[in-house]
């Protein structure tokens, strides 16, 4: 990886200190609620924030954790960014919220990146005294009968399936519907600002169409001095 600019640099060490200092008290917190937030994060931006805002407050959680996914392995259609691109990303848009820190299991860990992995390590890092909550779009829940071990993860963990405003939640309904075990372990909530997206914000880097206000600052400021998206995804 190219050195960064200076100023950069800097910021993004502080942020990692930061997030580390974060993770170490929440991994001794005494427990009760926590949310995990899976995803590419290619690039983050203030639509997962607000999201994972939203459910922290809606379910009066200790924290979210954000894991940015090693090697997805249902994201082949596009090249992904590096792994270690992608967690600095987060890494400096959770810096300012407390209850906000990112995890590097999926980073670190070899091969395909598995929900059930990720919650497994989670469940034996806080034990029982923390709820775990994993938290994802209602698109990407609509394949969770294809999810590796999905019997098992549904005893590790509930459900949060975040839509944006107007979205057609019959599938959803449908595919709860046939499993009562997970009608009762998957909470929806509506989020405005999910109409921002990943795709819509590489596709505007590699066009040169204006970004700001769709991601922070210093994300678009990273992003830009390593070039991420210059070209098409």
């Amino acid at each position: 990886m190219d050195r960064l600019e200076p100023r950069l640099e800097y910021y993004l060490r502080r942020a990692r200190e930061i997030n580390e200092l974060k993770m170490k008290r929440w991994m001794s917190h005494p427990g009760y609620r926590v949310g995990i937030m899976g995803g590419t994060f290619d690039p983050i931006h203030y639509g997962h924030l607000v999201a994972a805002d939203t459910v922290r407050h809606e379910f009066n959680m200790n924290s979210v954790i954000f894991v940015p996914a090693g090697h997805p392995p249902h994201k082949n259609a596009y090249r992904i960014t590096a792994a270690e691109h992608r967690y600095n990303m987060a890494v400096l848009a959770t810096e300012s919220n407390p209850c906000f820190w990112v995890s590097r299991v999926e980073v670190d860990r070899p091969g395909p990146s598995y929900t059930v992995d990720t919650m497994r390590y989670f469940r034996r890092e806080l034990g029982n005294r923390y709820e775990l909550y994993f938290i994802t779009g209602a698109d990407a829940l609509l394949e969770i009968f294809n999810w590796k071990d999905i019997s098992e993860l549904m005893q590790l963990c509930y459900f949060i399936a975040v839509t944006r405003p107007g979205y057609d939640l019959l599938q959803l309904r449908e595919q709860a519907a046939h499993s009562r075990e997970l009608l009762d372990r998957v909470r929806v909530l509506e989020v405005p600002a999910l109409s921002i997206s990943s795709t819509d914000i590489r596709w505007r880097f590699s066009q040169q169409k204006p970004i700001r206000y769709l991601l922070p600052e210093k994300v678009e400021e990273y992003i830009n001095c390593y070039k991420l998206y210059s070209l098409p995804h």
